[in-house]
Order: structure tokens, then C-alpha cells, then sequence
């Protein structure tokens, strides 16, 4: 995912104020993802709180199908929070553990408790919809205390786009609140006509509830301990008569005040389960989900713990983000903003996988597919074939206040859909999912070629069709992030050099799946679109004064004669001649591009060059991992295993998870890289990142039609003495393999399975 939430065109919902231009950019906002933020996440419901365990309404909360079910959740002793001591996620992302301690307690009716002698643990997992609790308390002293706990909480059901700063000029009906023996419902009907519920129960029940507060007095004795169990259940269901009907407006509500209570003899709604045994249940299965995803993906370990710890860290996070869809897995783009499905991201997080799980790509294929655009509009920025964008379920979506309930403002997703088919089958020999897909494919490629037609210089380009949507429709989707040599910015429609490498790749696809189906004009003409764009590209792009490629034309043909790193990904996608490949990789390596951390998205010697820039400057390890592919590809195999590196030693720094980007600064000798301060984390494509770039150091391709691996010049980075590839699949086959260096080479070897293993000179 790409988008920023203070100076960008926004990616996804972020059509958040209106500039002079028409383009719908995001105000600046001071709540962002901080990486003292600690997520969950099962499903489309997600979890962010603080080290304390605490939400506090600002950009963290409980959300489900981006609504804010909880937004609040504090924790006090005598009106005080507790000191930190530590709080941390899991290592497979299933649960959230704050470890804490008392301030000092005020006296009740005998002497107070002095600071540090009780210890809370508070376990948190997140299981479908439902937050489930633990909170153990702990007296280390020498004599019984009487602890005044209170556990406030709140929910403002508020539409991901008003948490990243939309403002609405109305809402909903906020209900009043109920409460009942130990339990709470707080209710809210959206203008969508949907009923959004959130059911907080607790045990043992409080000695006091109210509709934002319970209230416990703790009987704590010497050397024991006592526990406390919540649970938060989020329900979302459509109004009888709103059902096939059009949402009606709706009055302007606020949330009643607290002391509007409905006191009822039976909430109309499943009692969600508390206690110790649901905590157990929904802790055994969170750890089942992660450790089922885990057995059906190859393995990798090395000899190196930190960067052992670095790839498992990424797969924990990738594993987190993939979400189960009727469809098959998806992996959500990343948290906190973009936990939905994105169709660029999804491809590319399922290309740098593709190698170790193909599985994740073949869910990935056919949700895009079910999804694609059947009819033109321009509200949503779709064309009949078009890959879409973006899918949101949230009330504003659904109202059409914003139009991302379904958007397919993207120029690059729907080549790169193709792509991925392309690459899915080649790794796998799955014939039955393309003819499944042929349809699908059809459809994308006539896109494709469409637009390639209407194109007076014969690219794809792209404009924005609504005044609401995307301005630039790339990978680098920020209002700068696309200009001229002396800052100007160009007129549309504008064609991104990457775009055309990836449709390049598309039509080579389509000829190839043609050929084999036996449609040898269409295979024909595939074949000939995909050498007539490599030729333009080479001709319209090319500047040989600077040995590198421009990043856009612009609608009158004049070229944006900018260095950026979207050159990269021509070289991951094969499309320049052998000569001008290696210059740009070149280029690339020098320090212009490079930082010591990573390669940056623009040069450092270009107009608009800003290191603390969204895409004008910065290290994004998604982009880093198609150049370091690219590098490989074009014979540059140690300079993709220094940027690999690179990334190697930005994670630790990172504590072992990439985030989104960083600034581009240049590196310095004691000195750790400086983050972004509003990149998201978790983030999938960042997560894939080093599986893409591990796959390109170590020369492996798999071709599941021969039942073998072929592995080319592999070289691991420095630190790492061997690396074991356990348990590949290819084909019905499997095999694994060890990369050791002997000698000064590192040379691989098959240790079991019935897949053969080729090594290239």
C-alpha cells in the first residue's frame, strides 16, 4: 500500500479535502501509526493499542470492516494508570501481552500499597470479532491490599475516514445504552441503514457497571493472585426494512451522554463468552490458524539468528495480514489504514512469495477476478476489464460518500494481474485456475490493449475520471510524485516507464496462455503488441545523455527526464536490452540512489528531491525488492545481494519488522536509519520484501512442468555461512536445499525429496 495520511494523494480513502485543482488529497493529522503501536488482527476485525494495553480514541481502536467498534478501553487502580513495565506481540502475531504495575494505592480503610508490589498481566487475543481478555493481578507484598480497579470504555463507531480526518456533515442515530448483569451494549445505526452492535461483558461481574465504566474492588491477598475477564463482541447486521432498498438520509445524531441508560432484563443479542475458558479457546485458535498457514509454506533457515529472526518477523506479519476469503487467502495491505483488500499490493506481496507459497497467489487471482469491472464509470474510475483498486465495507463506502467500496483507480493493476497468472502457472502447472481465469484474463488484456489504442504514442497511460479520485494512478500515487526535469507538473495523460514494462509482461502472458489453448492469431498479436511497446519504450523513455530511463511521458509526449526508481522495475520485468539493463543498475548502485539502507525512490541530484518525502526521496523495501530483482536479472548479482543486505541491517534497526518506508537519508557509521513517521506497520509488501530479494540472490527458478528447480550463481550476504530452503513444493514434488559457502562460492545442494535440483553456470 501507498498511502500517506498528511501530504499525499491518498491511495485509498483518502480523498479527505479538496485542493484547488480538483485533486482529493489528506489534511495533516496528528493521530498516525506509531511504531509504539501494538496490532491484532483476525479477519477484516483489527485491534491497535498502546505498550499499557490502552486505547484512547485517537488512531487506535477495535475496527471492524473499517468502522470503529471500541474506542476506547483504559485500565486504572485508584484512578491511575499503571506504571509500564513491558508490552509486547507474540512472535506469530496472535496475542498482545502488557506486563504492569501499581502506583501507589490510596488507603481504604487501612494502610495504602506502596508503588511496584502488584503485578498485572493483561493478555489480549483477538478471535473473529470478538476481543477476548485476560487481566491477572499479582500481590507481591508482605500484606493483603484492597485494589480500586476501574476499566472505562467507549465507542464512537466512527468510519475509518473520519478516524484519518474526514469530516461529515452527518451520522447516524446513536442508541442509548444498555446494561445488564455484567454486560453492556452499545448500538449505532449508520446512514447505510446498518445496525452496528459492540457487547462488552465481563467476570466476575463488576461491583459497579455503568455504560462506560466497570468497577471492581480487588480482595488481593499476600502472595496471590485474582483474575479478570472481558470480552468486546463487534456485530454488524442490515435493518429488516433497509434490506434491497437504498439507505434513506438520517437525522443528525451525537452519542448520549453516559448517564442515558437502558436497563434491560435481556439484551437482544448472543451473550458473548468471558472467562478463562475463552480466553484459552480463542489463544488455541489463533496459534492453530498461524501454525496451518505456516506447514504450507517452504521453510528458510540460516545460519545467521538476527536474520533468521528478520524472516520469520516477516512471515509472522505476512501470515497476520492474509485474510481467508471465499475466494481463497488474501493478504490485506497493512495496518492501521489499509487493512482491506488492495489489488496492486495483493499482486505484488503474492509475486514475492510466489516462490515459497504459491497458494497465497492463487486466492489473491481469483478475488481480483470475481472483482473485475463489468461496466464503465467514472465515479469509481473503471472501465469494463479493469483490475480494481481498491474494496472498502465501511458505512461511508457504502453510502457512496467516498467511492471506495469499490475502486479501480490503478493503472498498474490490471497488467500486473496478468503477470501473476502468468508467474502462478509457470511455478505451479496449475492449467485448471488459468482456464478458470481465461475469461478474466481476456477481459484485462482487451483493457490493456484499449487503452494501449486510444494512446497517440501507443502506451498505457492514465487520468483521473473523478474529481474524487486518484490523481496519479501508480505505485507512487502522491500529487508529486510524478513531474518534470525542472519541477513542473505534467499535464495528463500521463504513461509511467514501470507500467509499460508490466504490460509488456502481460501481453507476453496472454501469447503464451493463447498459444497453448490453440488461438494462434490472438497469440500472434499478443506477441506482436509486447515487442511494439518494448520498441517505443526504448525509443520515447530512453535518455542516453544520462544512461537511464525518464519516469512518465506526459500527455503532449514531452518526457519527464527524471531519475527515479521506477527504472528498477523494468529491469525486474526483463524489458530494456542487455547494454542499457546494466547502466541503469549502475546508476542504481551509485550514490545517488543508494543510501547505505536502501535505494531510494528518487536521486538525490533531481528537482523535488526531499529524503523525508513520501515518494520523492525515500527507501521503500517493496521497490527495493523488484530493483534488487532486476539487478540479478541483469547480471548485477552482488549489488542485489549489498541491497538485500542493506534492508538486512534497516530491519534490525527496525526490530526485525520493515515498515512501510523510510526517509532516504544517507546512512552514517553509528547511526540507525530514520523512520517515517506515519508509515504503516505491519505493512504485506514490505513483509514479502526480503523473500523477493532472497529468491533473486539465490538464483532459484522453479519449473513445475519439469518437476525441477534451477538454481543460478547463488550468493547469500555476509554473516550468513549456509541457508536451508526446507520442504519447496514443485509440482506433486518437493525437495529441499542447502546453500553453503565452500571456498569462497556458495554452492547448493539437494538434502531430500523427489524434485530435481539443476545448477546453471
Amino acid at each position: 500500500m501507498d498511502t500517506d495520511v498528511s501530504e499525499r494523494t491518498t491511495e485509498s480513502g483518502a480523498p479527505l479535502d479538496h485542493e484547488p485543482d480538483g485533486v482529493f488529497i489528506a489534511p495533516e493529522n496528528p493521530y498516525i501509526a506509531r511504531s509504539s503501536q501494538y496490532v491484532l488482527k483476525s479477519g477484516d476485525t483489527f485491534v491497535v493499542n498502546d505498550p499499557l494495553g490502552d486505547i484512547n480514541g485517537h488512531d487506535d481502536g477495535l475496527f471492524v470492516n473499517d468502522t470503529r467498534m471500541l474506542s476506547q478501553l483504559r485500565l486504572t487502580f485508584g484512578g491511575r494508570a499503571p506504571s509500564l513495565l513491558s508490552g509486547s506481540v507474540s512472535s506469530d502475531n496472535t496475542s498482545f501481552t502488557a506486563h504492569l504495575t501499581n502506583r501507589p494505592l490510596p488507603p481504604l480503610g487501612g494502610e495504602g500499597m506502596p508503588e511496584g508490589v502488584i503485578h498485572v498481566e493483561r493478555l489480549r487475543v483477538l478471535c473473529g470479532t470478538v476481543l477476548y481478555e485476560a487481566i491477572q493481578l499479582t500481590n507481591y507484598g508482605s500484606s493483603d491490599a484492597v485494589v480500586p480497579l476501574s476499566i472505562s470504555f467507549a465507542s464512537d463507531f466512527k468510519d475509518m475516514f473520519e478516524v484519518r480526518g474526514m469530516k461529515r456533515g452527518k451520522h447516524g442515530t446513536f442508541e442509548p445504552p444498555r446494561v445488564l448483569q455484567g454486560q453492556v451494549q452499545l448500538r449505532y445505526v449508520g446512514l447505510d441503514e446498518v445496525e452496528r452492535n459492540v457487547h462488552i461483558a465481563f467476570s466476575p461481574e463488576p461491583k459497579h457497571l455503568f455504560a462506560d465504566r466497570a468497577d471492581y474492588s480487588v480482595q488481593l491477598s499476600a502472595q496471590a493472585c485474582v483474575s479478570i475477564y472481558l470480552s468486546v463482541a463487534a456485530q454488524a447486521r442490515p435493518l429488516p426494512a433497509a434490506q434491497g432498498s437504498a439507505p434513506p438520509s438520517v437525522h443528525v445524531a451525537q452519542p448520549p451522554h453516559s448517564a442515558s441508560v437502558v436497563h434491560l432484563t435481556q439484551i437482544d443479542a448472543v451473550r458473548p463468552r468471558v472467562g478463562r475458558a475463552a480466553v484459552r479457546a480463542a489463544l488455541a485458535n489463533s496459534h492453530l490458524s498461524m501454525r496451518e498457514r505456516r506447514r504450507s509454506t517452504a521453510r528458510l533457515r540460516s545460519s545467521n539468528p538476527l536474520f533468521n529472526a528478520w524472516l520469520d518477523r516477516s512471515f509472522a506479519d505476512l501470515s497476520l495480514l492474509t485474510t481467508d476469503l471465499p475466494s481463497g487467502p488474501y493478504p490485506y495491505a497493512g495496518i492501521p489504514w489499509f487493512s482491506t483488500p488492495f489489488g496492486r499490493d495483493a499482486v505484488i506481496t503474492s509475486l514475492q512469495t510466489l516462490w515459497l507459497q504459491p497458494w497465497l497467489a492463487r486466492g489473491v487471482l481469483r478475488f481480483l477476478a470475481e472483482h473485475q469491472a463489468r461496466e464503465d464509470s467514472a465515479f469509481r474510475d473503471a472501465a469494463t476489464g479493469k483490475i480494481m483498486h481498491e474494496m472498502r465495507k465501511s458505512e461511508m463506502a457504502a453510502t457512496g460518500e467516498v467511492p471506495f467500496a469499490l475502486y479501480y483507480g490503478g493503472v498498474d493493476t490490471t497488467p500486473l494481474f496478468i503477470a501473476l497468472a502468468g508467474a502462478y502457472e509457470a511455478r505451479t502447472g496449475d492449467e485448471v485456475l488459468i482456464a478458470e481465469l481465461w475469461p478474466a484474463l481476456e477481459r484485462a488484456a482487451q483493457w490493456v490493449a484499449r487503452v494501449c489504442d486510444k494512446n497517440p504514442y501507443g502506451l498505457v497511460d492514465y487520468q483521473c475520471a473523478s474529481t474524487r479520485g486518484l490523481a496519479n494512478q501508480g505505485w507512487k500515487d502522491s500529487h508529486d510524485s510524478v513531474f518534470h526535469a525542472d519541477g513542473r507538473m505534467p499535464e495528463g495523460p500521463i504513461a509511467l516507464v514501470e507500467v509499460q514494462a508490466y504490460a509488456c509482461e502481460a501481453f507476453d502472458t496472454m501469447a503464451r496462455f493463447a498459444k497453448r489453448r490453440g488461438l494462434d492469431d490472438d497469440a500472434a498479436r499478443y506477441a506482436e503488441r509486447a515487442t511494439a511497446l518494448r520498441e517505443r519504450v526504448e525509443a520515447l523513455f530512453w535518455m542516453p545523455d544520462l544512461n537511464f530511463y525518464g519516469i512518465a511521458l506526459d500527455g503532449h509526449g514531452d518526457l519527464c527526464r527524471v531519475l527515479a526508481s521506477n527504472a528498477g522495475h523494468l529491469l525486474a520485468f526483463g524489458l530494456p536490452s542487455r547494454t542499457r539493463g546494466e547502466a541503469v543498475a549502475r546508476r542504481l548502485g551509485s550514490t545517488l540512489f543508494h543510501t547505505g539502507w536502501g535505494v531510494r525512490t528518487l536521486a538525490a541530484d533531481q528537482p523535488r528531491f526531499n529524503p523525508m518525502a513520501y515518494h520523492n526521496g525515500s527507501v521503500w523495501p517493496h521497490d527495493n525488492a523488484l530493483c534488487a530483482r532486476g539487478l540479478a536479472r541483469y547480471g548485477e548479482k552482488q549489488a542485489a545481494v549489498r541491497l538485500l543486505q542493506a534492508l538486512f541491517e534497516a530491519a534490525v534497526s527496525f526490530d526485525m519488522r520493515l515498515p512501510e518506508l523510510f526517509c532516504g537519508l544517507p546512512r552514517r557509521r553509528g547511526e540507525p536509519p530514520t523512520a517515517y513517521p506515519v508509515a504503516c506497520l505491519p505493512q504485506a509488501w514490505a513483509a514479502g520484501a526480503p523473500f523477493m530479494m532472497l529468491e533473486a540472490c539465490l538464483g532459484v527458478t522453479i519449473d513445475a512442468a519439469r518437476g525441477e528447480v534451477r538454481i543460478e550463481q547463488p550468493a547469500l550476504p555476509e554473516g550468513i555461512d549456509w541457508l536451508e530452503l526446507q520442504n519447496l513444493r514443485v509440482g506433486e514434488k518437493h525437495v529441499s536445499i542447502l546453500f553453503a559457502r565452500v571456498g569462497g562460492k556458495v554452492v547448493a545442494s539437494a538434502e531430500e525429496g523427489d524434485a530435481r535440483v539443476v545448477a546453471l553456470l
